[in-house]
């Protein structure tokens, strides 16, 4: 008894975890380090950081605490150019994959940015695209792309093979309004960010409904306009609620928990969150300051214990 009351504390704890603002890069510009309307980023396995700078065509990469490392890209429609990369994501096996909102393709390069193959064009067919926004990978390395403007999700074997896809346009369960970000939970689950319909849906790795939840609005659990998703080690979604410039965070199920930053330009404030990823450990959480062409990263706060705390547990077995 005593031993699931002490989990019940920690677990407390961990729930109470808030984010608190620790730096931050970037300018709007051209050159190293500079960004126009960065969209989504994504960590390596060496925890490097990866940017989609969409409005420069590139791909720039950062030491964890911004250091730039190098980038790659340019407009056009030949291997290893982009026209508006969009969404990134790495796999099990260290690729990191591209799509192109404006080129309505999937890339896929090495970590330091070498081509290695691409798949997809535009058109509503099976492997086909319209402004493809997002892109995830599952553990197994199967690749899920948040196909926008068909109003569905697409998988894929991590070569590009088509493995299936669900969705329509609409305002019921398993229909979407422009989603815009993809998620794989530690559990398998995809989740789904839908801009115009204000929700989080979720759906087995098949595409089977489980549910969802968000409505327009300010409070917590409500969104205006959300677009990322991330995931803790622990299952927490992170949710970049964008026009509402913040973070909420969540149980698997949609129990609120948290949120953070607000519009601004000051430190921890930004403008419109298009973007997000966490360490593996969860404590450091990075999100796209797509206004401010910058990027800025948070670290988990672990509640200190307090001797009240211990009092309480103390009490419960006098």
């Amino acid at each position: 008894m005593l031993r699931s009351t002490l989990i019940l504390v920690a677990a407390a704890s961990a729930a109470g975890a808030a984010y608190v603002y620790e730096g931050g890069w970037g300018s709007s510009g051209s050159g190293n380090g500079e960004m126009s309307y960065p969209l989504h980023l994504a960590l390596s396995p060496a925890r490097n950081v990866y940017v989609a700078d969409q409005g420069n065509d590139r791909i720039q990469y950062f030491t964890s605490a911004g250091s730039f490392l190098g980038n790659w890209g340019n407009r056009g429609t030949g291997q290893g150019q982009f026209q508006n990369p969009s969404g990134l994501a790495f796999g099990p096996t260290g690729w990191l994959y591209v799509t192109e909102c404006m080129g309505d393709r999937l890339q896929c390069f090495s970590a330091a940015g070498s081509f290695l193959f691409t798949w997809g064009s535009f058109g509503s067919g099976r492997g086909q695209f319209q402004y493809p926004r997002a892109v995830d990978v599952a553990p197994d390395g199967t690749v899920y792309v948040a196909d926008t403007r068909n109003y569905r999700i697409q998988y894929f074997t991590s070569t590009g093979s088509f493995l299936g896809s669900w969705g329509s346009y609409g305002t019921g369960q398993g229909e979407f309004d422009m989603p815009l970000g993809v998620a794989v939970s530690p559990a398998g689950r995809v989740y789904v960010a839908e801009y115009f319909n204000h929700r989080v849906q979720y759906f087995t790795s098949a595409g089977s409904y489980l549910g969802g939840w968000g409505s327009e609005g300010s409070g917590p659990g409500q969104f205006n306009n959300p677009q990322a998703l991330a995931f803790a080690p622990d299952g927490t979604l992170f949710v970049g609620d964008t026009t509402n410039s913040r973070v909420q965070y969540f149980t698997p199920n949609g129990s609120f928990l948290g949120s953070f930053g607000g519009r601004g330009s000051g430190p921890g404030e930004m403008a419109d969150v298009t973007g997000l990823a966490l360490w593996p450990t969860g404590a450091r959480l990075y999100a796209v300051d797509y206004g401010g062409c910058r990027i800025q990263y948070f670290n988990r706060n672990e509640p200190a214990v307090t001797p009240a705390s211990w009092g309480t547990v103390k009490a419960l077995y006098r």
